[in-house]
Formats: C-alpha cells, structure tokens, sequence
C-alpha cells in the first residue's frame, strides 16, 4: 500500500475516451496517437516506478504546430494533458492519471541552430541532453549541465525540473544555461519566451518557466548556451574514514574560494557497489570518497590541486589519488555517473533529492544515517557535494510488505532535515508527485497560494500536469 494519493478520474471524460481518441486522431498521423492497453502501458509511469496510472491516451506530435492542435483540442474537450520527455522523472513528475493524455515530445529531437560565433544552440525540446553536447563538440565546444541521465533525458524534462548535474557547481544548472524557449499554452497559443540574447526587457517569465514542471505549457524548442570545452581537465580521489570527516573537508574547500568544476561525494556502500561495477580503483577500506576536478591549462589544473590535496590532508585522509591519465579520469567519472544503475543491481531505492548549505554536511550527513537506521533500513549516499545537493539512495526490498511505506517517511524525514537546516525539498529532481505532500514543511499557506495564483493564469482550469507539485488537501483553493 503506497502513500502517495491520486485525485479520483473524471468519469465523464472516461466516457468520452473514444470520441477523444477520434479526435486525437483527426490532428496527428496515424502512428502519432497511441490507444492500446499494451501500447499505453510503455508510459504509465516514470523512473519513479512505485507508482503508475495507465493513461487515457498518448500522442507524439512531431512540430509545435502539432502540439498546439493537441493542446487546443484537450482544452475545448476539458481534457487534462501530462507532458513527458523521456519519463526519467525520479520525482514522479511525469505520472499520469487515468484520464488525461499524454503529450510526449520525444520524436522532437533536431537541432535547429547552431550560432558558434555567439555560443547558442537551438534545439528541439525532445532532443537528449548529451546530443547537444555531441551536436557541438567538432568546434570545441558542449553544453554545461550534466545530469546522470543525460543520455536519456530530454531538454524538455530538464527545463521542466531546472535539472544540474555533476559539472552545476562550476556552470551552473538548467536555468543558468538557458536562453530562450517557444512554450505552447493550454488553448493553443504559441508564445516565445527570451531568445538568442543574454537578456530580454519585462518580467523574467523564463526564470518562471524553468523549473515549473510542465503545469504553465508545453516546451517545444529552446536556446541554450554552449560553451568552450576547457583546455584540460582531471579529477583527484579522497578517502576519509569518516563521512562526516569527509563533509568537512568539503566545506573547508568551497570555504577557501576554490571552485572545482566538480566535487561529488560517496559513502562507503556506494563505493562498494560503483567499484564492482565499474572497476575505477576506488579504495575499498574508507567510508567517504570525494571526486575533486578541476580544469583548465596544466599550469591552472596543477596549482588548483595542489591546493585543494593541501586542505585534503589537514583531514587526515586514508586515501588521496590525483588522476595522470585520460583512462583514469574517464575509469573514475564512469564509476560516478553508473552510480544509479549500479545501485538498482542489489537493491530497491528512492533517490532523494534535497539541497542544504554546505556548512551543514557533516550534520545532515550523520543524521541521516540516523534516521534510515531508525527506520531498519539502509542508506547509500552519492551526490553533489559542492553546492550541497544531497542524492541519498534509501535502500528497501519491494517485495517486503510495508518496506515501501518505511522508504517514502524515511525520505520524508530526510527532504525536513533539509528544510529544517536552511535548506530546500529539491535541488534537481523536482517536486512532482513525491515531494508534493512536503510543501506546506518548506512553504506557509500563504506563499503556495501565490504560486498558484501564478499557475492559474497560465492554466486556470488545472489541465495541465495535474495532481503535482502542490498538496492535496484543500487548505488552499485551487
């Protein structure tokens, strides 16, 4: 039995399923519009996968054009629509329910555009993340954030959730790479927001639309910056014998003014289970490892380690490795990025994702051990260190009646640490449905009402993305 509720279908638009789909039909090509039960059943859930709801129908529109078709006909039909790019939401941000549609935008994958001379790109909203990359690297050049799912993900879905990575702490995350998109409303309208500039006059309606998770529009294409790939780069390993030992050491570095391009944190069970995997040469006999790159010149990467090995030691470390090597760096970033996978081959987890300052790591570190301990259950910690974004995998056997429900309030309870030490429910992950029921912890009455206020201009009968981000309960009107 899962905690998480979803709002009873509306019947009436389950009545309407045929005469829907016939009119789905009658705006898309044939193989645009999926009804099937066996079909429909590739997009009941996301990488969230405790949950699912087979949804009424989906639709893969190629062209904007297309999915303001779709858009207008689902708002005269009264027809709620949940967006989706790759369904790699950890949050459940990409679930739907029994009576909406599903609007994917995976066949929307072309770049458009590429301005090398003013470092942008222009890009469907269906395309995956690493392909910008890819699209660009001839010139010398990528685009900065870098999720683990990068491979997978979509640019839709990291809008959607203002997605980072492991290079966020040096170039930022979604929004801080993001120039410009073409969003579809509700009834249709196709409005542009920002552009091919650094910035535009008015309100910063992208700042608004990035990281809104789907509920103001529907995201068809998008500028981002690219930029310069660095001369060089290499990361160095650090073992500690302690995590909290480790949090320290990372705060003494971002406390120093050093800006690593990455600095990522493991815990021992995480060490364990990415070195089986990927054979990176990890130490297997500490309980924390921090990956530490810079980049640069050689002359700039050798000064900035020297640096950082230098706050390392006062820490006392058990191991301390700097990378000589491409294969090495690469042996090293592979064992971090199949972190997940690796994970899923022993145990069921729910990755969490909260942000806290970096002064609190090895407090939140400790007591988050704490709270999975008082729960029976286990705890591997892999996340961005840096700038704080905790990633810990709450470990359970599904197949255990009630481990589920002891994950999800273990995860509860770590998400209000967050917020308890200055920090926030979601660093990249999004609220979606898993940190919805969490927001009154972070927010007063009054500051959700005014974000829905907001969602209600651009969607004001709630057709969009429904049942996410905000609590259920109606202590605020909708």
């Amino acid at each position: 039995m899962t905690t998480i509720a979803f709002p009873e279908p509306d019947s009436a638009v389950l009545g309407r399923r045929e005469a829907i789909i016939a009119g789905l039909a009658r705006l898309l090509p044939a193989d645009a519009v999926i009804t099937s039960e066996d079909e429909r059943r590739a997009f009941e859930t996301d990488a969230l996968t405790a949950y699912r709801r087979m949804p009424l129908a989906v639709v893969l529109p190629s062209t904007t054009e297309e999915v303001a078709a779709v858009l207008r006909f689902c708002h005269a039909e009264g027809v709620r629509v949940v967006p989706r790019g790759a369904g790699t939401s950890l949050s459940g941000g990409a679930i739907p329910q029994e009576d909406a549609v599903v609007l994917g935008v995976a066949k929307m994958n072309r770049v458009l555009d590429i301005d090398f001379v003013n470092r942008t790109a222009r890009v469907q909203a269906g395309i995956t993340n690493l392909a910008i990359s890819q699209a660009v690297a001839h010139e010398g050049f990528f685009y900065a954030p870098d999720p683990s799912s990068q491979l997978a993900c979509t640019i839709a879905g990291n809008i959607a959730m203002n997605s980072g990575g492991a290079h966020c702490l040096k170039y930022g995350v979604t929004t801080n790479n993001l120039l410009g998109v073409t969003m579809v409303l509700l009834d249709g309208t196709v409005v542009e927001i920002g552009g091919a500039h650094l910035d535009a006059p008015g309100y910063d309606l992208l700042g608004l639309v990035c990281g809104s998770e789907g509920q103001l529009g529907v995201i068809t294409e998008a500028t981002v910056r690219i930029l310069r790939q660095a001369e060089g780069a290499r990361p160095a390993l650090m073992g500690f014998d302690s995590v909290e030992t480790a949090g320290a050491c990372v705060a003494a570095i971002i406390g120093a003014g050093i800006i690593p391009v990455a600095l990522e944190f493991m815990d021992r069970p995480a060490i364990k289970v990415c070195e089986a995997f990927a054979h990176a040469g990890y130490p297997l006999d500490v309980e924390a490892l921090l990956i530490v790159e810079v980049e640069g010149s050689e002359a700039e990467i050798e000064d900035a380690l020297k640096r950082i090995v230098a706050i390392a030691e006062r820490f006392s470390p058990k191991a301390l490795r700097v990378s000589r090597s491409e294969a090495e760096s690469a042996a090293i970033w592979k064992g971090r990025k199949s972190a997940f996978g690796a994970m899923g081959r022993i145990a069921d987890y729910l990755c969490m994702d909260g942000t806290i300052p970096t002064g609190q790591l090895p407090y939140v570190l400790k007591r988050i051990s704490e709270i999975c301990n008082g729960y029976g259950l286990g705890v591997a910690n892999i996340f961005h260190a840096g700038d704080g974004n905790l990633h810990p995998l709450v470990l359970y056997d599904i197949n255990k009646p009630g481990e589920l429900e002891k994950a999800e309030a273990a995860g509860a309870d770590i998400l209000k640490l967050c917020v308890e030490v200055g920090g926030c429910l979601t660093g990249e992950h999004g609220v979606g449905i898993e940190k919805r029921d969490l927001m009154r912890h972070q927010y007063s009455d009054i500051d959700l009402a005014q974000q829905m206020r907001i969602r209600g201009v651009f969607d004001p009968a709630w057709l969009l993305n429904p049942a996410k981000v905000f609590p259920l309960d109606g202590r605020v009107v909708q």
